[in-house]
Order: C-alpha cells, then structure tokens, then sequence
C-alpha cells in the first residue's frame, strides 16, 4: 500500500504515486492491453491504494478511450478517489497528428468542448482537477492567459473543482499563478531530463505539485550503468529506481507511471517502499 501523501489545493489528498491511464488505449502509439486487463489494472490500482488517475478524454484510439475504461472499471467511484484530466491543443486524440497550426483546441469553444468530454465520458457532474496542456504550439500565437481564463470561468460554473498547467515554461507557470489558483504543474521531467530543475523548486516552495511525465523515460526508457548499479544493490528494476528518484528528489513530486501490465503497475507502486540512500541519490545525480 502507499502511504505518503500530498494535498492538492488544501483540500484534496493524494497518494504520491497514482497511476497514468494512457498506456490503456495504446495512444498516440503502441499496443494496448485487452480490455479485461485494462480493466483489471484500474481496479487493482485502487486496491494498491491509488487515488490519483491521471486521463484525458483524447486518450482514445480504435474505438478504445481511457475515460470509457476507467468509467466503466471504477464507477461509481470511491470517495477519495481524485480523477485528473486534461484539455490543450488536441480536440480529439485523431488530432496529435496535425501540424501544430490546425490544432484548435485552445479556443474557448472547444476548451469547454473538451472539459464536457471528460465529464460526460467519466460519468461525472465536476473535474476534480483540470490541466491546461499548452503542447507544441508557438506560443508568441497562442498565449496562455486566455486559455487559463476559460478553464478560470468554468471553474467558477461548477465544472471544475482545481487548476493545473502542463507542459509549460517557469515563466508560464509564474503568469498562471497570477491568473488562477494553480494546483499542479505536469511537465516532462525525469533522471536523464532535468531541464525543469528550478521549476520543481518553484513548484515545492509554492506549494503545489510537481507530476513528472514519462518518470522512466515513456517510449524510450532510461538506460545508463549507474541506474543498472543502485538497481542491483536494492535487488529492485531499474524503473524502480527511476521512480523512487522521483519520490526522493522533492516531496511535491506526485508520479503517475502508465503501464499495460499488472506485474508492472506493481512493481510500480512498490517503488513507493525502496529508500535510496545518500550514496546511491549522489551517483544517480
């Protein structure tokens, strides 16, 4: 079971690590799991004790949505049971591959489109936290104040209890903040990729989460001798280890690995239980 914790926005608590619902449609690429094991995973995930599901309505491929799944696995859903998802550039999962220039998400027409997605697809009447994906686009054209307004006034309709950003600048997330009560930041962020360093920083002192995407590398997994070296002297996998980096690096760190198995969502979730010591955090910095 995971037993530490963090508190979105004052009022809702998380287990550090969740879990990231992606991997179970196969989008934007790979092979997804059956539908029985897709399944399986979501309910074995709250057993484990997961309370944290991260999904977007565009996680969706040949008539299989991680919504759907998860709907249909979970509900109704436990009490404390936290579903984050997230709206951006991509109206529909279809739309990842368009140029940057025709994805239309951001407008205010469709950022309301894609938050009554999530909520008619998850089956409920309010988001517990909604993430502003910025994406790929040029953002001298597509700023972030307004988009984060639209998302502000929904808020403020009922529809969405807290805020986030993802894949956004330090200078982003310092405007957000003056825009909006800003719960989290999801940004790309792992052993080999410390660009956002500072940002995690920022993010501790501020008081809100840090939720590292692809924490073991996503479609190219980490690899180097001293991750192999501290994974033997724990008897752990070199993701565990990934992962238990993560967990060590900053309290604010929320994970939200994806996986099709259920070997290895457990062997994610016991990542939770493998305490790096300061020999081996100083070898893998």
């Amino acid at each position: 079971m995971i037993t530490e914790r963090w508190t979105l926005g004052g009022d809702t608590s998380v287990a550090r690590i969740g879990y990231g619902a992606m991997r179970l449609t196969g989008w934007p690429k790979g092979e997804p799991p059956s539908r029985e094991t897709a399944l399986a995973i979501l309910r074995r995930a709250v057993e484990l004790g997961v309370n944290h599901i991260d999904t977007s309505h565009y996680y969706a491929r040949d008539g299989i949505a991680a919504n759907e799944l998860i709907r249909e696995a979970l509900h109704p859903y436990p009490d404390d049971l936290v579903i984050v998802t997230k709206v951006g550039a991509l109206v529909e999962g279809a739309d990842v591959a368009r140029p940057a220039a025709d994805k239309t998400g951001l407008t205010p027409d469709n950022l309301r489109r894609g938050v009554e997605a999530n909520l008619r697809s998850l089956g409920l009447d309010r988001l517990d936290v909604v993430n502003l994906r910025m994406g790929d686009l040029d953002r001298s054209l597509t700023p972030l104040a307004e988009p984060l307004e639209t998302l502000l006034a929904l808020r403020e309709e009922g529809l969405i209890r807290h805020l986030g950003v993802s894949n956004v600048t330090a200078a982003e997330f310092a405007q957000a903040r003056t825009i909006a009560p800003i719960v989290c930041v999801q940004n790309l962020y792992n052993l080999s990729r410390r660009e956002d360093d500072a940002l995690v920083d920022a993010c501790a002192a501020a008081g809100v989460a840090y939720v590292p995407y692809f924490p073991v590398g996503g479609f190219q997994p980490l690899a180097a001798a001293r991750l192999d070296a501290v994974a033997a002297r724990h008897g752990a996998t070199v993701s565990q280890v990934a992962l238990a980096w993560l967990l060590a690096r900053s309290p604010n760190i929320l994970l939200i690995p994806g996986t099709g198995s259920l070997a290895h969502l457990e062997e994610n979730i016991a990542a939770g239980a493998l305490r790096l010591t300061g020999p081996d955090l100083a070898e893998l910095d």
